[in-house]
């Protein structure tokens, strides 16, 4: 992996920073928290501004409307992105993040012209219908059915924390289409219009007070057969695809965001007081240690991805494992360092601190992680 930046980074960078300099100002005040469609409007706006910029889709292959950037490129947009503060993807992140690498991977070509290029321009908002109330972490346990009815599936079940259901356009959505074959080869992909009769979303509220997530009902959905992404029951296999897109490069962002919060925290420790607290500043500093570390492995990951043709391997799984535990522990420190103030709820800095306590359960759980790793990375047996 080469870590080095070539003239040509640098002279990409420095046009990316004057870009964001001369656009972020201009920008709309963000709306409320509880506003989805308000949000849901910013969020393709900052992406139509990346789309006519040359930005959306920095590294996607120029096959599926990007730009065909090297992995390093990619990392520098999303350093510079999030030093300057610019808006994260928001509703957007499931389709650029999760179903759009997927279909650029997966799907036909008339899938990839049909669904890409609307992702990329800001115009059409995906959701992920992947977990279910009584499967847990066990994914491939799902109970969402699907029947072939001519060029039709017809699909009844349910989903939950399903994201950002109530503004999306399609659903990335998983069913099984052979209830008599081993739970891992019965499940297909499907690409679900989310206007279609039969189905019912009902927010969930977070601890934060937020409404991100959904529970969503499927009574008798229609969906094309051409909505199916890879063959009727290997969807597995292209969930897999999805997961290791998910946990590999999707949280790349983060670390970033998270090296920005530990540097805020040692100057608000600097500001109170607490910076005099020997403990405190050993633990800061390890955090420190571990951001730099993460951001290597994000690295490699991304490196790794290029080399097999766009798709991240099991060390995703990790980094997810890593990161998981490791921002709980700076969202920790952070109550440490504000003491009281860190309370309140109307402080970015809490609602983080307790939207943190999600990300070991969130793109699976750490014990499925681990298990990830022992079996695929270690080569130990499966467990009974």
């Amino acid at each position: 992996m080469d870590l080095s930046y070539s003239p040509e980074d640098e002279e990409f960078r420095a046009r990316l920073r004057e870009w964001l300099a001369e656009v972020l100002p201009g920008l709309p005040a963000k709306p409320s928290p509880d506003d989805w469609p308000g949000r849901r409007a910013y969020d393709l706006g900052w992406q139509r501004l990346l789309y006519d910029a040359g930005y959306a889709g920095l590294h996607w292959p120029v096959d599926a409307g990007g730009r065909g950037a090297t992995p390093t490129r990619h990392l520098i947009f999303l350093e510079e992105t999030e030093k300057a503060g610019a808006p994260y993807v928001g509703a957007n992140f499931v389709g650029l993040l999760h179903a759009g690498p997927t279909i650029a991977a997966e799907g036909s070509a008339a899938q990839r012209a049909r669904w890409l290029p609307p992702v990329l321009r800001g115009e059409e908002v995906w959701c992920q219908g992947f977990s279910e109330p009584d499967a847990g972490s066990d994914l491939a346990a799902l109970r969402t059915r699907a029947h072939r009815d001519g060029d039709d599936y017809v699909v009844s079940g349910s989903k939950i924390w399903t994201s950002h259901a109530e503004v999306a356009d399609w659903c990335e959505l998983l069913v099984r289409t052979d209830p008599k074959a081993p739970k891992h080869r019965g499940i297909t992909w499907l690409a679900m219009p989310m206007n279609a009769p039969g189905i019912t979303v009902r927010p969930l509220r977070t601890l934060a007070g937020s409404a991100e997530f959904a529970e969503v009902f499927l009574d008798e959905v229609r969906v094309p057969v051409a909505h199916r992404v890879g063959e009727e029951n290997d969807g597995w296999r292209v969930t897999m695809v999805t997961l290791s897109f998910e946990r590999g490069t999707a949280f790349v962002g983060e670390v970033v965001a998270c090296r920005r919060v530990l540097g805020e925290l040692a100057h608000e420790a600097h500001k109170n007081g607490r910076w005099d607290d020997v403990p405190l500043r050993r633990r800061l500093g390890r955090l420190n240690a571990e951001f730099r570390a993460l951001w290597r492995l994000t690295q490699w990951n991304v490196s790794e991805s290029e080399r097999t043709g766009g798709v991240p391997g099991v060390g995703g799984s990790v980094f997810k494992l890593r990161y998981s535990q490791a921002r709980q522990e700076l969202y920790d420190a952070a109550a440490e360092v504000l003491g009281p103030e860190g309370l309140d709820l109307d402080r970015e800095w809490t609602v983080d601190r307790l939207s943190s306590l999600s990300y070991t359960i969130a793109a699976g759980t750490s014990q499925i992680q681990r298990n990830i790793v022992a079996e695929r990375i270690l080569g130990l047996p499966k467990g009974r």
